[in-house]
């Protein structure tokens, strides 16, 4: 780790030690707290402790966008899907008092899994390959099945107009941290706005961040153990999860975030976008999705918004991974993408 990383993402291990002691029941010091390199907004850290093994989450220094970075809510909705069909890791404890380490944090369970980087799995057999994104499939389902109210996340979020309130939300976002002017997300900008879908009434628990790597998967077998990284999710249009995972199987294979562009995916044994689809529907009562170009350009746009949020806080030295630079010359290319589709 360089040095001036460093300084910005070293925690200060005694003091976290002695905290974590007195707030998790059977925790016991000391501890070593090794960085992910993986991950563009919260920092995630190994934390090796004699009682065991866990991993923590918290917020990034420095000067942050309005709402980001909300470790409270990805703890909250971990914590309140501990007893369905969805696969998290368990919550162990919310520190909201930034003088520990700096920043609010959360400790949860290590999860002793595998993390399958590149969308075509090399090395896996077309019949794997076939098994597992059924599961992600699966695993996507039950997530938008979840009942809200009965987990206790019926507020957590605001219900009804999500497309609307979305491209609100990241237009602004996108304003915040803009270092360039990009023709093709001015293009974006101007066409949301004008073909948002009418509000069908679906509400679910969306994601926000659905795929492949934020997913902890069995070492041997095609199963989802945890799906991580929380921090986008709230109350939305389940298609938004949908398009969001199907956006990024369309990119180019190959660079810092691949897809499946230009392979195979019959050979692969992996499912057409179409197939996809269709199981998502199966498994959720539905005839098909309407809208869907709509919801492929508005992923697009809001990743591209996102990737731009995190080149600015590599520009202010603030990012989460040495990569982060890498990522945000990324938002040219969806907003490009993007335009394809119009």
């Amino acid at each position: 780790m360089a040095n001036s990383e460093k300084s910005v993402f070293e925690l200060d291990t005694e003091a976290l030690s002695a905290y974590l002691e007195q707030h998790v029941e059977g925790f016991c010091g000391p501890i070593e707290a090794e960085k992910f390199a993986g991950g563009q907004s919260n920092p995630t850290y190994k934390i090796t402790a004699a009682s065991g093994r866990y991993v923590l989450r918290r917020k990034p220094s420095g000067e942050l966008l309005k709402s980001a970075h909300a470790v409270d809510r990805e703890y909250r909705v971990i914590a309140a899907l501990a007893d369905t069909e969805v696969p998290v890791a368990k919550a162990y404890h919310l520190c909201e008092d930034d003088s520990v380490i700096g920043s609010m944090f959360y400790l949860m369970e290590f999860v002793d899994g595998r993390v399958m980087w590149d969308p075509s799995l090399p090395g896996e057999t077309p019949e794997s390959r076939s098994a597992i994104y059924r599961e992600m499939n699966r695993v996507l389902a039950a997530l938008h099945s979840v009942d809200v109210g009965a987990v206790g996340l019926g507020d957590y979020g605001k219900p009804g107009n999500y497309f609307e309130r979305q491209v609100n939300r990241w237009s602004r976002q996108y304003r915040d941290s803009e270092t360039e002017t990009i023709e093709a997300m001015e293009t974006l900008l101007q066409w949301l706005p004008d073909h948002t879908p009418a509000d069908d009434g679906r509400v679910a628990l969306v994601h926000g961040d659905f795929r492949l790597d934020n997913m902890m998967f069995h070492h041997a077998r095609p199963e989802v153990l945890a799906l991580v990284d929380w921090e986008l999710s709230t109350l939305g249009h389940p298609f938004a999860d949908l398009a969001y995972q199907c956006m990024q199987l369309r990119m180019p294979h190959g660079g810092v975030m691949p897809g499946l562009g230009g392979l195979d995916r019959q050979a692969l044994g992996i499912p057409s976008e179409e197939e996809y689809v269709a199981l998502y529907c199966e498994r959720m009562g539905l005839e098909k999705v309407d809208n869907w170009n709509f919801y492929l350009v508005f992923s697009f746009f809001r990743f591209a918004a996102i990737l731009q949020g995190v080149k600015k806080r590599a520009l202010q030295g603030n990012a989460s991974s040495d990569k982060a630079l890498q990522m945000g010359a990324l938002v040219r290319p969806l907003a490009e993408q993007a335009l394809e589709l119009l």
